[in-house]
């Protein structure tokens, strides 16, 4: 671990959205977010309890948070929803990272998050579908046309090669030139006429809406399906329908999380393995032809922090974003 600098040459990093756009880089995100899963599964990596809160203004406002102590990394990343934010022709989505330095409780590195929240959790999904769907799937349904449907499509095609079709729902129910074109020569990719037909001919689904009910009927949903399941990050959100996840293999990447804010938390009782013990050995796993497979995905801040440490060290190798001084 770097020595903490004296307090008066204390400086404080910070990385705008274009300066993370340039030093991300889809492979350098899988390594990290699989590093965040393996540490989290051998309990080095700590997660603390997730912060999410409606506000007034009609957003939501959520801090995760978490530390791995071997390696001297701690922070944060407070994140949220603003849906009115499209009315002023921004994203809705919002997120900061802020990496603290462990020895001394002074902040080293100011990241925008809202990159580093959709790479991050497409290279997880992306993850998801390598280890739980089967690996001839050739057909997908995706309900969604927003940013992380769009991420979560990239890593789906790149970690998935069989993937050829794919059927998509807009949440207005119209074609989306524009998105089809971002996948033109990847895929054959149409809009969906009916969700239920839609699922029902798919070998994987991926739900990546703001979880405001259930997408598609029970009866869709065929054997063989894998599902991952993005949209339900909130205590009232939900993209399944009743009695789907008792029939399942349900997998989640955390399962205090998954329980208090994902799928979960619509069937508590039903047990969930965490795919970090796949992915670190601690648990194999064996999919029967006949298998359902669940993936409920509400985000660890391992993630984030694999992910921002990775940008800190990026931009000390390139010098690049900007430096103010922070004495204390």
């Amino acid at each position: 671990m770097t020595p903490s600098p004296a307090p008066a040459d204390a400086r404080l990093l910070l990385l705008d959205k274009n300066q993370v756009d340039a030093l991300l880089s889809p492979d350098d995100v899988l390594r990290a977010v699989r590093e965040a899963f393996v540490l989290h599964s051998e309990r080095e990596g700590r997660v603390f309890p997730v912060v999410r809160e409606p506000l007034k203004t009609g957003g939501v406002f959520g801090i995760k948070s978490g530390d791995v102590q071997a390696q001297g990394l701690l922070g944060f990343k407070a994140a949220g929803f603003w849906p009115a934010n499209r009315q002023r022709g921004g994203e809705p989505h919002q997120a900061t990272i802020l990496l603290i330095d462990p020895a001394t409780g002074r902040p080293l590195c100011v990241i925008d998050g809202n990159a580093v929240t959709t790479v991050r959790t497409g290279a997880a999904g992306g993850l998801g579908l390598q280890q739980l769907a089967r690996p001839d799937s050739t057909r997908l349904c995706l309900f969604g046309t927003g940013v992380q449907a769009r991420i979560q499509l990239d890593f789906a095609l790149r970690l998935l090669p069989s993937l050829s079709d794919v059927l998509y729902m807009s949440a207005d129910g119209q074609r989306k030139p524009a998105f089809e074109a971002a996948f033109a020569g990847r895929c054959n990719i149409a809009p969906a006429s009916d969700r239920n037909a839609a699922v029902a001919r798919s070998d994987v689904v991926i739900t990546a809406t703001p979880g405001g009910g259930a997408l598609f009927d029970l009866e869709a949903v065929q054997s063989g399906t894998h599902l991952n399941c993005v949209g339900a990050d909130t205590r009232g959100k939900r993209e399944l329908p009743e009695g789907l996840l008792p029939r399942t293999r349900l997998f989640v990447d955390d399962a205090t999380q998954a329980r208090q804010i994902g799928e979960t938390q619509w069937a508590p009782d039903t047990q969930g393995t965490e795919l970090g013990d796949l992915l670190s050995g601690k648990t194999p796993f064996h999919r029967a032809p006949g298998d359902i497979t669940v993936f409920d995905m509400t985000g660890l801040a391992l993630q984030d922090l694999t992910v921002a440490r990775l940008l800190h060290a990026r931009a000390d190798e390139t010098e690049s974003g900007t430096r103010i001084a922070w004495p204390w």
